[in-house]
Parts: C-alpha cells; sequence; structure tokens
C-alpha cells in the first residue's frame, strides 16, 4: 500500500515528532534536515511484509535472585499454550547469629507470609464497633479490609476463586544469592510442612481502643499460610545453642529451605515480592520478675530476605497444543503463519525485513534521495486463535539476532537497539507501542526508525529482532538501567516473571494482519 500526502511535514504532529527524531539521531544534516521542510516537500507511507516466525526459548529463562524483583506462584492452563505452572524456591536464615529462645521455649505457631500485588481500590470493609480485644478484655473497633490479589488466568475455578498452596522443606543445598539459576532447576524435597485453601483475597485487619483511637493490633494485607508447629519446634526452637544453629554456612546446610507451589494444574498466576516474604516463629518462654515466673509471648522472624539464594521453578506442558506444533516446525526463512509468544521463558517473535526490499529501499536512497522519517513494525493478534479476555502483553523486549554469526561471535546482541539508546529519555519515543489491548485483535507498532536508518544509509547489518513478552527496568528518571551497561544491557528486564501471552498472526500473504513494517519518507519534488 502507498499513500501520498503532499505537504506532510508541515500538517501533521506525527512528523514533527519525526523531525525532533531526525535532529537527535542523524549526523549528516546535509543528507535530511532542511530539505523536507521546504516548499514542494513529499511524504510517503509504504509499506512491505515482514518474515515473522517463532523463537524458541526453550521454556527456560534466568529467575535466580539477580533477575526475580518479582516472583510467580501458581498454575494456568489453556487450549493454546498448554500448562504454564510456577513454584517459588527460597533459603531460609536465622534471623540473628545464635538464636536465644529463653528458658522453656514451645513453639505455638509457624507461619509463611506472602505478601502478592492486589487492588488497592477494590476493597470490601467489614467494621465491628462491637469488638472486645482479648489481651485485657479491651472496648475496641476491629475493621478488616479485604482485596483481590492480581491474578492472571482463570480467576474462578469451579465456581470459586481457590489455590491448594503447599510449603515442604527443600532436600538439595541450594548454594549461593549470586548462583545464576535457570528455570527448569529442579530440587529435591522433603515432607510437606505447611498448606493453605486460598480463596484470592487478603486481607488487613486493624484494632483500635475505644477509649483513645489508639491502635491495639494491626496486621498488613498479606497471604498467611500455616506450617507444621512440631516440624519447627523440632527443627529451631528445640536445637538453639546447638552447632547446626551457630552461624549461616551451618544453618543453610542443615535446614535447605522451603518450596512453595500449587496442587492445582489449572487456575491462574499470581505475582509477590520475594523480599519481604516473612517465616514467622510464634512461641512462649518462662520470664521470672520477683519471683513470679510468667509465660511470655515472643516472635521470632527467620529470614527470606535478599542474602538468601531463591528462584522460581517454571515447568510447561504443551501436549496436544497448536504452540507444541508451531515450535516443532519453525520456519525461520518464509516465516510462520502464526507465532506463539508467552512470557517467563516461553516462546519469543523473530522478525525480519526481506533482504529484496532492503535493496530495493537502498536504491531509493541512492537514486532519489529519500530520507526516511519513520520506520516501525506492526504485528497483529490472531483473532482466530486467541479471541478471549486474557489480559494481553502490553510490552516487548527486543534485540538483534544474528541467524548466522561468524566463528566466536554471539548469536544474540546484548546492547539495546540504538533507537531505545539514543531516545529513551526524550520523551518522543516508545520503543513498543500497544493499541486496543481491551479489544480483538490488539496490534503493536515497534520503533526502528534509526535502526533501519543505519541499515539503508550506513550499511548496517539487517539482523533479524526477537521479541519476548516482558518491559525494561528503568531508574527514578525513567532511563533503562541498563543504558549505562551496554554490554549487559538485556538482562534488565521483566521476562522472567511476566506471565502474559498471545497469538499472533506472522507472514501470512492472505491475510491484511500479517507482519509488516511501515515506512515514512521524505522526497524533495524537482
Amino acid at each position: 500500500m502507498i499513500r501520498t500526502i503532499q505537504e506532510l511535514f508541515k500538517i501533521t504532529a506525527t512528523l514533527v515528532i519525526g523531525s525532533l527524531i531526525l535532529v537527535n539521531c542523524e549526523p549528516d544534516a546535509d543528507q535530511l534536515g532542511s530539505q523536507f521542510f521546504q516548499d514542494g516537500a513529499q511524504g510517503t507511507e509504504k509499506t512491505y511484509p515482514v518474515v515473522a516466525y517463532n523463537v524458541n526459548n526453550n521454556d527456560s529463562i534466568r529467575t535466580d535472585a539477580a533477575r526475580l524483583q518479582s516472583a510467580t506462584l501458581g498454575a494456568f492452563s489453556e487450549s493454546q499454550f498448554g500448562l504454564q505452572k510456577s513454584a517459588y524456591v527460597t533459603q531460609v536464615r536465622m534471623g540473628n547469629s545464635v538464636p536465644d529462645f529463653g528458658v522453656n521455649a514451645k513453639l505455638d505457631s509457624a507461619v509463611l507470609v506472602l505478601k502478592p500485588q492486589y487492588a488497592i481500590d477494590s476493597v470490601t470493609t467489614v467494621t465491628n464497633e462491637d469488638y472486645i480485644y482479648p489481651e485485657g478484655a479491651v472496648p475496641a473497633k476491629k475493621v478488616v479490609s479485604s482485596y483481590p490479589i492480581a491474578k492472571y488466568g482463570k480467576t474462578k475455578i469451579s465456581g470459586k476463586t481457590l489455590l491448594n498452596i503447599k510449603v515442604n522443606e527443600v532436600s538439595d543445598f541450594l548454594g549461593a544469592n549470586s548462583d545464576e539459576v535457570r528455570s527448569n532447576k529442579v530440587v529435591s524435597t522433603g515432607v510437606q510442612i505447611g498448606a493453605k485453601t486460598f480463596d484470592g483475597n487478603i486481607h488487613l485487619v486493624r484494632v483500635t481502643k475505644d477509649a483513645d483511637n489508639s491502635v491495639l493490633f494491626e496486621r498488613t494485607a498479606a497471604i498467611r499460610i500455616p506450617l507444621d508447629s512440631t516440624f519447627f519446634a523440632n527443627k529451631i526452637i528445640n536445637k538453639a545453642n546447638t552447632p547446626e544453629l551457630a552461624d549461616a554456612a551451618s544453618f543453610i546446610r542443615y535446614f535447605k529451605g522451603i518450596r512453595v507451589s500449587v496442587a492445582e494444574t489449572d487456575g491462574y498466576l499470581f505475582n509477590f515480592d520475594p523480599s519481604t516474604t516473612e517465616l514467622n516463629l510464634y512461641y512462649k518462654n518462662d520470664k521470672v520478675v520477683n519471683g513470679v515466673t510468667t509465660r511470655e509471648q515472643s516472635v521470632y522472624p527467620m529470614n527470606l530476605g535478599a542474602s538468601n539464594a531463591n528462584f522460581n521453578q517454571i515447568t510447561y506442558d504443551r501436549t496436544g497444543t497448536a504452540s507444541a506444533a508451531a515450535l516443532a516446525t519453525i520456519n525461520q526463512i518464509s516465516g510462520d503463519a502464526k507465532i506463539y509468544a508467552q512470557g517467563m521463558g516461553g516462546p519469543g517473535i523473530g522478525l525480519r525485513v526481506p533482504a529484496a526490499d532492503v535493496a530495493a529501499i537502498k536504491s531509493l536512497y541512492n537514486s532519489n534521495k529519500i530520507g526516511i522519517v519513520s520506520a516501525k513494525i506492526r504485528i497483529y493478534t490472531d483473532i482466530t486463535s486467541w479471541n478471549n479476555d486474557y489480559r494481553k502483553p502490553n510490552s516487548f523486549v527486543v534485540r538483534q539476532r544474528n541467524l548466522t554469526p561468524a566463528a566466536g561471535q554471539p548469536e544474540y546482541l546484548n546492547d539495546y537497539l540504538v533507537d531505545l539508546s539514543a531516545l529513551s529519555g526524550t520523551g518522543i519515543y516508545n520503543l513498543v507501542k500497544s493499541y486496543d489491548l481491551l479489544k480483538n485483535p490488539a496490534y503493536y507498532d515497534i520503533g526502528i526508525t534509526q535502526t533501519f536508518k543505519n541499515i539503508i544509509e550506513k550499511e548496517a547489518a539487517n539482523y533479524d529482532l526477537v521479541l519476548n513478552v516482558g518491559d525494561y527496568t528503568v531508574d527514578s528518571g525513567g532511563t533503562p538501567q541498563g543504558a549505562f551497561f551496554p554490554a549487559f544491557a538485556q538482562n534488565f528486564n521483566t521476562r522472567s516473571f511476566t506471565p502474559y501471552r498471545a497469538v499472533f498472526v506472522g507472514t501470512d500473504p492472505l491475510n491484511d494482519k500479517s507482519a509488516k513494517l511501515i515506512l515514512t519518507y521524505g522526497q524533495k519534488n524537482n
């Protein structure tokens, strides 16, 4: 399709932005620059087919402590991608080096606390104005605020939003928190030491004294999983002053960690912050005051923070699904008609502007002196295979791929696209723009203006682009965190804990939603 627009650069805001891109990215002002804004300038928008193919990431991604800003838990199964299931594994350390539980310590209970993302604006509140606080029988008011957690998948199972969460002891030493761990790592587990049937809601509890409105009790919104008190009494409380609890190195080999999983093979996935996970031991011990012995309630917090090795185990079962068939017959040469993109280590999207089209555009550049103002690749979700209400990906990470690297050269380039490196802080550039995410189909534009200009104007290599579900992490100023570490730039992303997926139209000449390059260029009329 070709569309000609007279005086394009004078009257459209889009090309005002394009001119800013030229100012920021084009060092040779005599090639483009001012000639586009003179009387008689002409703008042309043209589309070219793109080779789109599936990329098999082997269902594996790093999910160790360095990458897991957010952890996932749950299971979700649907017809196109099959089952994706996530468990969380972590070490547990002592709260201090040599714990002292006092005289005649007896464990009352042990509780694991997970703090998932939740909808703070979807609250249901129940107030009891006549509550009597049990410690001292104090007249009080009790307010329970309930929030639904953020879920991806089927939010109701058999009419209810239930997941059966299990906690098992880990039998394998988990190493150091600096170790690289991939999502398909398998660890042995021992006995089950905790369980909870979770209904999808978390509760904030606040008790205030009637007399002066002071706070008597407050508990944050979280999932609280009761653990086996006998296990922790024997494992921790009764082992005080033993060599196993004497130092951190001994303890993480004695009590190697826990694995949190769900029993279901279908339901939903949710995210929680691993750095705020808690394991609390509630116990009583003897306290003697003036010769009188009383039993005092205490809590001992175990350490589940950043010093611990932790990772997500992610498993898949695509048996009999369309995605399994597609990944078994990837066509990198002429493309695949349907593309299956899935977060958390699932497959991605490969894109290539055909060499013949690149050669034709270079000829236009050399012969007609065109100037590229905008280049973007557009992809659509496939309405025949993905017509549902599941949340669609809102962004992708994008990297270049050399399908035929020379000996010693990497297949994947680790730095950002030059567009992102140069323009991420300007406020005028988005690597990925998404449209109609609440509709079917949705579509996405991948901004590659400077990357493509370099291919056409500076003979840069025409590498493939690979898109994976996720986004780049940014600092407080909005700059991608990898901007200062070009060799590791692609490591700073959310791929390992972003659960979204979708089926896309790939290369399909009979489908008007087939992947395409949309090129806008200027040419001065002679």
